[in-house]
């Protein structure tokens, strides 16, 4: 009798009510967490999808868009001159494990608008000396996509550029800080050449999306691993047999 109690008591589900409190919290986050990166995976095919049809549509010229705003990563033609005296280079830029930075400079098109350029990748190996821009002249016909927005803000450690600064290195494109620094009225998106055989291009191996669609789903594979480790674990110490109280050095008592 005595025995047949202990095997019930010992296969009996009683995870006791820690367990309960924290299984109850941790897990809801985790769930949430894998399916969060479930939806961010779907955005960012979908934005993936949206960027490949844009790509294969006709380069429309920017006098087309005097009233309205570019769709993110509309091809765009360009005609106008580059502004030298108006270039930031954009810092902490790498490409195949080189420093650099991607130069930006204002761009007056014949329609009259303002726009940031952003003209490539340049290597920067010796931080003692800056980077020599060179500006073609004259009139000038660029391939360039929409960028889409970007933060706003100066990041610690970057310095403001006074007015008249040439080649003034910033940390973080604020289009608003640069309008105000130039005091050329640029538009509030800005473009990126695509063509690589304007003279205005620099290196334009553009890097791919920061996190691609597959990353965020190998994400939510891993929250979801550990909320299922969790209800894994939480049944294994529900069923646990619960020797305290008995010291099995010493007889039980009848």
């Amino acid at each position: 009798m005595l025995l047949a109690e202990r095997v019930s008591r010992s296969h009996r589900f009683a995870p006791g009510w820690p367990l309960w409190v924290f299984t109850l919290t941790l897990l809801p986050a985790l769930l949430a967490l894998g399916s969060w990166q479930l939806q961010r995976a779907a955005e960012k095919q979908q934005m993936q999808a949206s960027i490949d049809a844009l790509h294969q549509t006709p380069a429309m010229p920017l006098s087309a868009f005097a009233k309205t705003r570019p769709s993110d990563w509309q091809p765009l033609i360009l005609r106008g001159q580059l502004e030298a005296r108006h270039t930031w280079l954009l810092d902490n830029r790498t490409r195949d494990g080189r420093a650099g930075v991607e130069v930006l400079q204002a761009f007056q098109d014949t329609s009259g608008q303002w726009l940031l350029v952003n003209r490539g990748w340049l290597p920067w190996p010796d931080r003692r000396q800056t980077p020599q821009i060179e500006t073609p002249s004259g009139e000038l016909q660029l391939l360039a996509e929409k960028l889409p927005g970007n933060g706003t803000g100066w990041r610690p450690g970057s310095r403001r550029c006074a007015a008249g600064t040439a080649n003034c290195v910033v940390a973080q494109l604020d289009l608003t800080a640069l309008r105000l620094q130039s005091g050329i009225a640029l538009q509030d998106w800005s473009v990126r050449l695509t063509g690589d055989g304007s003279s205005a291009a620099l290196q334009l191996d553009w890097p791919a999306l920061p996190m691609s669609a597959s990353r965020h789903t190998g994400y939510a594979v891993q929250w979801f691993s550990l909320a299922a480790a969790l209800i894994a674990l939480f049944i294994w110490a529900g069923f646990r047999p619960d020797h305290r109280g008995n010291n099995n050095d010493e007889p039980d008592r009848a």
